[in-house]
């Protein structure tokens, strides 16, 4: 081989070299735009990924909140149902004092006829608020003071010491309906 002969190989096999280290480098950057376009692809998903979490947690919560929303409208509504007849019968408390009053007074008279018949529309009528839920608080002399149930109208000095702090006499019955009081008992307090 002549010397010409061996410098055309070489320029042929430098040729083939340049071409082929083109052609990687053309397919090494077409590898890393590929790379690229996953990488974003992979950061769209994720985001996705993110937008899709924030998106359950927000669910997660409105249903929690509707939930307790539900609970609470529920136990609103019973505790309604419990007292909704209050203002009612709050303002027959008074016709029921007037019972007891009337009846104490007819029972010094002599007719007892219409004391039996005063006596029995008295009963008919605490009956009737009994079912609907009115309980009479109970508080006699002796009981010992709770300011969170009893409402001292008075103090007087104790006639013994025993009495001291305690209740000596109420002047008007106190009344629940369901847990609730809705009057206290008005009561004097032995000083």
């Amino acid at each position: 081989m002549s010397e010409k002969d061996k410098t055309e190989e070489i320029e042929d096999i430098l040729s083939d070299v340049e071409d082929k280290t083109e052609t990687n480098t053309k397919e090494q950057e077409a590898a890393e735009e590929v790379v690229d376009e996953m990488k974003e692809e992979l950061t769209v998903e994720e985001k996705l990924q993110e937008d899709l979490g924030k998106e359950k947690d927000k669910f997660l919560r409105l249903f929690a909140e509707f939930e307790n929303y539900k609970k609470r409208t529920s136990k609103e509504r019973m505790e309604l149902f419990k007292t909704a007849g209050q203002e009612v019968i709050v303002s027959l408390l008074p016709v029921m004092d007037d019972f007891d009053r009337a009846l104490k007074e007819l029972a010094k008279s002599e007719d007892k006829e219409m004391f039996k018949g005063i006596e029995l529309i008295s009963n008919k009528f605490r009956e009737t608020l009994k079912n609907k839920g009115l309980q009479e608080v109970s508080v006699k002399q002796g009981d010992a003071f709770d300011a969170e149930v009893h409402d001292a109208i008075t103090q007087i000095p104790a006639p013994n010491k025993k009495l001291k702090g305690k209740i000596i006499d109420v002047v008007e019955k106190g009344f629940t309906l369901g847990d609730k009081i809705i009057r206290h008992p008005k009561v004097v307090v032995g000083n």
